[in-house]
């Protein structure tokens, strides 16, 4: 059974950004064409918990290449640019493809099998498009859409698009000054209700 999708309130969004300490969630942008980049994805995905194995010396990278292999048939730079509130339906359907490849591509070492995943995957979609599309964790996703596939992220940036939408209504604010009324200026709106979707349906705390 999913939990209610309802809009959160604004002093729902307020604490769930403190309980983060605040502030902006500050990414760099990525060409992962480039190897450079691809590797301070992997750092950057490894510090928010994702333990994807780095290569040991002399060993094949699998992050490297199937990632590069990823962006070379487009994937990343066919990503929307448009902050969340401004997908459209047409945008946000072929997230679920660019998803599940992601997700399926091998990232362990030799003999040790093992896929990016949904999380590490969202997450890292999350890092390129930061205003664009919400994160989520294995809790998140099963308690508010029942599953961790593609058909589920779209939904899930379907539910974030829809309360984007109407908090920006409710409150006649852009995002820009909406985020800095919550306490998280420099935060984009994506993380904001990212922070909220964790500490609400991860954490299982009361907002």
């Amino acid at each position: 059974m999913t939990a209610d999708r309802t809009t959160p309130d604004l002093e729902s969004l307020r604490k769930a950004v403190a309980a983060f300490g605040g502030g902006p969630s500050l990414l760099p942008v990525l060409d992962l064409t480039a190897a450079g980049d691809r590797r301070r994805l992997l750092t950057l995905l490894n510090a928010w918990g994702c333990r994807i194995p780095y290569p040991r010396g002399g060993e094949p990278d699998p992050f490297d290449a199937a990632v590069g292999a990823w962006a070379g048939r487009g994937r990343s730079g066919g990503l929307p640019t448009a902050p969340l509130a401004q997908l459209t339906d047409a945008e946000l359907e072929p997230l679920g493809g660019c998803f599940a490849e992601l997700a399926a591509i091998e990232v362990g070492r030799p003999g040790g099998a093992r896929k990016l995943g949904p999380t590490a995957a969202s997450k890292a979609l999350h890092m390129l498009r930061p205003h664009t599309l919400m994160p989520w964790d294995a809790a998140i996703a099963e308690r508010l859409h029942g599953g961790r596939g593609p058909v589920e992220y779209v939904a899930h940036q379907r539910l974030g698009r829809d309360w984007a939408r109407g908090l920006l209504a409710m409150t006649g604010l852009d995002e820009q000054a909406l985020t800095l009324t919550l306490g998280g200026p420099g935060r984009t709106l994506a993380k904001v209700l990212d922070d909220y979707c964790y500490v609400r349906f991860t954490r299982l705390e009361r907002l």
